[in-house]
């Protein structure tokens, strides 16, 4: 999905030349596409360089300077997997061509008599981020990551990572805790019912005439400015003014009657980090990646690309179709830029707070506009309310603690229970046994928590 936008912004944004390109991918007949798609591309680009599939994982990492990783396991069959347990269902088995090798043989989960025996009733808990699913979501991905890690350690170490792997900020946690150089791009606040897009288009203004600056945590993160690059006109009075109608929906309005500052991006992936909210269910149905049809048609686009060249009218129209469809992220922007050591302002990063938000520890995992002078980060004390402060200093703690979970530490888990926002209301010991049984339902993607 990635690939696209990739050599786009190596070859012709960052006018890199004679790149080396390695791609894992296990699929012989996907890893073919990969290459001629890649090759056809690097020609149009006339800028040298190779690009190669591989299923090796030790071969496409050797000597790299940056990884590129959006992996996220089997995370839309497991998700669905736990959200049936916790509704108090039988879990369902994962969709063909995610199903895991020999779950279909395997003994019944420690969970299964739970579930039968009695309704959870924690719907409310099948979230992606927080709460109990959040924290199955950040294991399974931490276990992957962990995994590359070590692949990396011998292949690669000193190589920078560039992270889409969700949930971004506890992954990219992972990563650094590991002792690479990381950076974590996530759900966009471009986008979504608050995307700066969607308030753009509220105000009748171009994105590209205004100026803009975001700063909070990945996937919870709030407005600091947009204004016109040329008259100088603030827009904030007027989106606030919006909010406080109720212009922008119930929750926009809460958080900033609760915290005097506008949520921007998706505004539910907030209310994922928070309690309970009266008037908000987590999404049934959440994207993981690709749906099966938009794959199908990006591999159909590839091919044109492969077979008729991206040169030939076919092959130029299905590039274009290409990146109409990608996320709006720029990982190679922001790979080259920190590789180069260059001055520039690169949107929403997910990264190692050292200031940007001095009101939370300079440990925290922050979302901002990041600030590189000669490729380092430049502190830019972005200043929120003091509550506003607290509520995200408490959602990093628990963020922080799930990495170090994810990564096998059982007094981290423990210490997440207690202490996670999402969970307030709820009987923390309750909690704790509903997710030793997940894990133990999981167990063949978490052999950190063997028996």
């Amino acid at each position: 999905m990635l690939l696209p936008t990739l050599l786009t912004d190596l070859l012709f944004a960052g006018k890199e030349r004679d790149a080396e390109i390695a791609v894992e991918e296990k699929n012989p007949a996907m890893a073919e596409l990969l290459a001629g798609y890649g090759k056809a591309v690097l020609k149009k680009a006339g800028m040298g360089g190779s690009l190669r599939a591989t299923a090796e994982r030790t071969e496409a990492l050797r000597g790299a300077d940056c990884v590129v990783y959006a992996g996220d396991p089997q995370a839309a069959s497991r998700f669905f997997m736990d959200r049936s347990a916790l509704e108090g269902e039988e879990p369902e088995r994962p969709e063909a061509g995610e199903q895991p090798e020999g779950f279909g043989d395997r003994e019944p989960s420690p969970l299964e008599p739970l579930v039968h025996a009695e309704n959870l009733g924690m719907t409310d808990q099948a979230r992606v981020n927080g709460g109990i699913e959040g924290l199955m979501h950040a294991l399974r991905a931490g276990q992957a990551v962990t995994e590359l890690c070590d692949a990396m350690q011998e292949a690669c170490p000193e190589a920078l990572v560039i992270n889409l792997g969700q949930p971004v900020a506890r992954t990219t946690e992972v990563f650094l805790r590991r002792g690479f150089a990381c950076y974590g791009l996530g759900r966009t606040p471009l986008k979504g019912a608050n995307g700066l897009d969607t308030l753009a288009k509220r105000l009748k203004v171009r994105m590209e005439d205004q100026e803009w600056e975001i700063a909070g945590l990945p996937g919870f993160s709030f407005l600091m400015k947009f204004r016109d690059r040329e008259s100088g006109k603030d827009w904030l009075p007027r989106l606030k003014k919006a909010a406080k109608e109720n212009e922008l929906g119930r929750l926009t309005k809460r958080w900033l009657d609760w915290w005097d500052a506008l949520p921007v991006g998706d505004v539910t992936d907030h209310a994922e980090f928070l309690p309970a909210q009266p008037d908000y269910i987590p999404e049934e149905k959440p994207e993981f990646g690709e749906t099966v049809e938009k794959r199908k048609e990006r591999i159909l686009y590839m091919n044109t690309v492969r077979e008729q060249g991206a040169d030939a009218r076919e092959g130029a129209m299905a590039q274009l179709l290409l990146l109409s469809r990608v996320p709006p992220v720029r990982p190679m922007r922001l790979a080259l830029s920190v590789l180069r050591k260059e001055d520039a302002v690169l949107e929403a990063v997910a990264h190692r707070n050292g200031g940007d938000l001095p009101q939370l520890p300079r440990e925290a995992m922050v979302e901002t506009n990041l600030k590189l002078v000669r490729g380092q980060p430049e502190a830019q004390g972005f200043q929120v309310t003091p509550a506003l402060a607290q509520v995200m200093t408490e959602i990093d703690e628990a963020n922080r603690l799930a990495a170090r979970a994810a990564m096998g530490d059982r007094e981290a888990l423990r210490e997440y229970i207690e202490y996670d926002p999402a969970l307030a209301g709820l009987d923390r010991l309750y909690c704790m046994d509903v997710v030793e049984q997940l894990i133990r339902m999981h167990q063949d993607l978490l052999p950190l928590y063997a028996e």
